[in-house]
């Protein structure tokens, strides 16, 4: 593959697997590790540009290179020491649950149903809340640029912000609302509001 058309590839696959394989990542080591495995899986395929072919497999490749580096900080944790056994015995469960192979977890994060769910829970928002949670979520807007262009407080923002998420978790549930915010590419938001 010429080098142009790979950079090309390469920043589509970015974009559009990134987030995913952050929340995979972050399931699996913890979140102050796991944005260093999926760049470190970005940056060895970019190595790897001249023997990997971008095709239908790369989803799957990616999910298990990630997984593969996953292992190896975990290992790592356990010959530092830095986790005590019963820890650790935590992180084994996790990666077992988490392997490809063995569950629904990735097939979840791509299911169309899903995002159905959520558009219809969404429309079912109270008005405000709703153009204070789309503003949010779905234009990427900050709660500060939110409240100046509706003319309303910070905390009016953010009590709309809980609010939806409340009223969102009880519609779809605690694990569908987390899938369902991952499509939004807003997990990061989520995980510190603490909904779950």
């Amino acid at each position: 593959m010429m080098n142009e058309g790979f950079e090309q590839a390469y920043r589509q696959l970015f974009r559009k697997h990134y987030t995913g394989l952050l929340f995979y990542a972050t399931r699996l080591v913890g979140e102050d590790e796991a944005e260093d495995v999926v760049q470190d899986v970005f940056v060895e395929l970019w190595k790897r540009q001249e023997t990997v072919e971008v095709g239908e497999q790369i989803q799957a490749f990616l999910y298990r290179a990630v997984y593969t580096r996953a292992l190896n900080v975990l290992k790592h944790r356990e010959i530092v020491g830095e986790y005590e056994t019963a820890a650790m015995e935590i992180h084994k469960q996790r990666v077992e649950f988490y392997q490809p192979d063995n569950n629904e977890v990735i097939q979840r994060i791509e299911d169309k149903e899903l995002r159905r769910e959520l558009s219809e829970a969404i429309r079912a928002l109270p008005d405000k809340c709703r153009t204070v949670f789309v503003l949010s979520y779905l234009h990427d807007m900050k709660n500060k640029e939110i409240a100046d262009a509706l003319g309303i407080s910070l905390r009016t923002v953010e009590a709309h912000i809980y609010k939806a998420l409340r009223f969102l978790r009880d519609r779809l549930g605690g694990l569908h609302l987390l899938f369902a915010l991952f499509f939004l590419g807003k997990l990061s938001v989520f995980m510190k509001c603490a909904v779950i």
